[in-house]
């Protein structure tokens, strides 16, 4: 999937970074619009004003912070994808993303061409997550993370899969091939495995079969 007339948030108070970052973007030619904020509260306030298709997001923002914001843009708006940007590579804060309702992240001062990919990912209904973020996300359920409360474990579990690949885990779920639920979604049959193969590196498995018993053994159907 390609960037075709987005319109992005970019919500960042280091104005070198955001700078920097707003040249980048703008080479992207299929970016119609690139809105910015220094504050979560400013980047609210836009998003009740017109419409965005992502969100890129720092987590270490001054005032409401990075994570508040993202839950409440969220809250607003349960569709838009949320990016977040951060500088920490911190197991605690992958849950807090998780349960936040962000679909993934990237560390600043990764190469501009994977910020891009993952940027597509999240766009096209996937998410964005490292192997050790992946890994951590596994560590929530299974109950190995002491700083969660059963209600981040529940809320976690609930946002490791974009509302699309809860769709086409039901699908393969009734055996459909990736031809089949590309037709039901209106969708290509491309998108299709790229959907499955975040399910799978997401779930820690190699086959259908494994993700659909991992499915049914943690309550994802």
């Amino acid at each position: 999937m390609t960037l075709d007339h987005l319109r992005i948030l970019l919500v960042e108070d280091d104005e070198l970074f955001r700078l920097g970052l707003q040249v980048r973007l703008q080479q992207e030619r299929q970016i119609a619009s690139l809105v910015e904020a220094s504050d979560g509260e400013t980047a609210i306030d836009l998003a009740k004003q017109q419409p965005f298709d992502l969100v890129l997001l720092d987590i270490g923002l001054p005032g409401l912070g990075g994570l508040e914001t993202c839950r409440q843009l969220k809250l607003n708006h349960p569709s838009l994808p949320i990016l977040a940007l951060t500088s920490r590579n911190e197991r605690s804060l992958v849950s807090r993303l998780v349960t936040a309702g962000a679909q993934g992240y990237c560390l600043k001062g990764v190469a501009a061409e994977t910020l891009i990919l993952a940027m597509r990912s999240v766009v096209a209904g996937a998410s964005w997550w490292d192997a050790n973020a992946t890994a951590e996300i596994h560590n929530i359920f299974q109950n190995q993370s002491s700083e969660l409360t059963s209600e981040d474990t529940s809320g976690a579990r609930a946002n490791l899969l974009t509302r699309r690949e809860k769709e086409i885990l039901l699908l393969i779920s009734e055996h459909k091939t990736n031809q089949e639920i590309a037709n039901l979604l209106y969708i290509s049959a491309g998108t299709v495995r790229v959907h499955i193969h975040a399910i799978l590196h997401k779930f820690g498995v190699s086959d259908r079969k494994q993700a659909i018993a991992y499915a049914i053994q943690n309550d994802y159907l």
